[in-house]
């Protein structure tokens, strides 16, 4: 049983070091421990002080392409490194990494596919109020578009099975944490939840300038979530909406002539009412068809994960 512990890196040269000191040497059902530092574009020597701490692999951007795509490219990575399990942490020690054993049992004893560790935001000093709400509200948001109970959908630190990891395609370029959540609730993975208490905060987050960027950076990914993977939903709301809407001013009118009341029927402000309610009934019967096509599409999709599983399944491995 092999693990590799991946740690995406940007100019991290400072808190690396503390990462790379608390990562355990061996844990009780894994045969072999790897670590693979994904080093996204570094300007500083991070991965010089990788290279002295012994770390096993580097995988290296030529520039700086973000959190989620270096995520991306370490699970494919890891894949190919021929990992059984795969755990994340980030370069920034903001994750326990003490905790790891913990993390990665569950998948052990075949009760997960994957792991989440909850931050208990609630509890986190450096937290402002308004940052810990919007944390709890963002999770809930993920939870109801994917189905789901995480407590700390956006959490860093977690383990994939290598059957989780090759059914997850990350696409999105910000949010893979969110994005990731999503896909494995829809694939119906198994996932667990870990406690974790985070350590002292070193640093502010690279990842967004605000509470702000981050909540209209990550609804895109939300959305796109829930287009891709309930399309006829979507657009079956939206279909209903304007379809009702477009209802209204024919009722109306429909009322009037059956109460004879001719002289309200044939005001120009009727005639504009029904139109407008032709152009809502047009949106509707658009919305209901691209539901039909979006489903189709989903299909395919799916179709095309699935031949796309069975390659990174077949794929030749380092340990292979």
């Amino acid at each position: 049983m092999k693990l590799v512990i991946m740690i995406p890196c940007l100019n991290e040269e400072e808190t690396l070091p503390l990462v790379l000191e608390s990562l355990p040497k061996e844990i009780k059902g894994i045969d072999k421990i790897e670590t693979l530092l994904i080093d996204d574009g570094s300007t500083d020597k991070t991965v010089e002080v990788a290279k002295s701490y012994g770390i096993d692999h580097i995988y290296h951007h030529a520039r700086n392409k973000g959190l989620s795509l270096s995520f991306a490219a370490g699970i494919k990575e890891s894949l190919r490194l021929g990992a059984d399990v795969i755990v994340l942490t980030e370069g920034d020690n903001q994750y326990p990494q003490e905790r790891i054993p913990d993390l990665i049992q569950p998948i052990l004893d075949g009760k997960a596919d994957v792991v989440i560790g909850d931050r208990q935001t609630h509890t986190i000093e450096h937290f402002s109020p308004a940052k810990k709400v919007l944390q709890r509200f963002g999770t809930k948001v993920v939870n109801v578009v994917a189905g789901s109970q995480v407590p700390d959908a956006i959490s860093g630190f977690r383990a994939y099975s290598r059957n989780a990891a090759i059914q997850l395609n990350p696409i999105a370029d910000y949010s893979w944490a969110t994005e990731t959540t999503i896909q494995a609730s829809q694939k119906r993975q198994a996932i667990a939840i870990l406690p974790i208490v985070t350590n002292p905060k070193l640093r502010d987050s690279r990842q967004f300038k605000s509470s702000w960027q981050h909540i209209r950076r990550s609804s895109k990914t939300i959305v796109r979530g829930f287009v891709m993977y309930k399309p006829y939903t979507v657009f079956l709301m939206i279909g209903t909406f304007f379809l009702v809407l477009g209802l209204i001013p024919f009722v109306h009118f429909a009322w009037l002539s059956i109460t004879r009341q001719t002289g309200s029927v044939f005001g120009s402000h009727h005639l504009q009412s029904l139109i407008i309610g032709s152009v809502l009934l047009i949106a509707s019967f658009i919305s209901f068809t691209l539901g039909i096509i979006a489903d189709q599409v989903r299909i395919n999709r799916l179709l095309l994960e699935d031949a796309l599983e069975y390659l990174k399944k077949i794929q030749p491995t380092e340990k292979s």
